[in-house]
């Protein structure tokens, strides 16, 4: 009956906790673009662009999207009296009618020629890639010891005639002048 009862117990740990270190990595990851949602949201609370008209932020994703789910939760969320709209944009000639960009890590070899594109427009760039600041994103996440933390380039912000809240320069690990 104690052999039995152990083979038991062993069964049940190969069948059960073995997927359960999957799902753990898989939760981990959902909980960091969750989190990473919640901070694009708030880099777009924070940040002021030049008066618009529109009643819309179009917030876009360019390159593979990894946000997902996670990013689709703030469609129609309000920031100031302005809806945000998410987009998934294939098409370089459409970034110019976003708002808010997101990158994704997949293009981060196309960074740089992507943004000289986009230098000057009203257009806050943001990304999770890195050496993405040094290359001309606005901001950018990183995953440090379990924690988003992000930087700014500041210079790049200004260049876009964007102001970004002093608070928000304030919880910044790095400001790029």
């Amino acid at each position: 009956m104690k052999r039995s009862f152990c083979h038991f117990l062993l069964t049940l740990y190969l069948g059960f906790c073995l997927p359960v270190s999957h799902s753990v990595a898989m939760a981990d990851e959902i909980i960091e673009y969750q989190v990473k949602a919640a901070f694009i949201y708030n880099f777009i609370a924070f940040t002021h662009w030049p008066d618009s008209p529109s009643q819309t932020i179009n917030l876009c994703i360019y390159g593979e999207d990894y946000l997902g789910k996670e990013i689709d939760k703030l469609q129609n969320r309000s920031v100031n009296n302005r809806h945000i709209k998410v987009a998934r944009i294939a098409d370089l000639d459409q970034l110019k009618m976003c708002q808010a960009i997101f990158f994704s890590k997949s293009v981060s070899s196309q960074l740089s020629s992507i943004l000289n594109d986009l230098q000057n427009e009203p257009i806050l760039t943001l990304a999770d890639s890195p050496n993405a600041t040094a290359q001309g994103i606005a901001i950018n996440m990183h995953l440090i010891n379990d924690k988003i933390v992000f930087e700014i380039n500041l210079a790049k912000v200004r260049g876009a005639g964007l102001d970004i809240s002093s608070k928000l320069l304030q919880l910044a690990v790095k400001v790029h002048q």
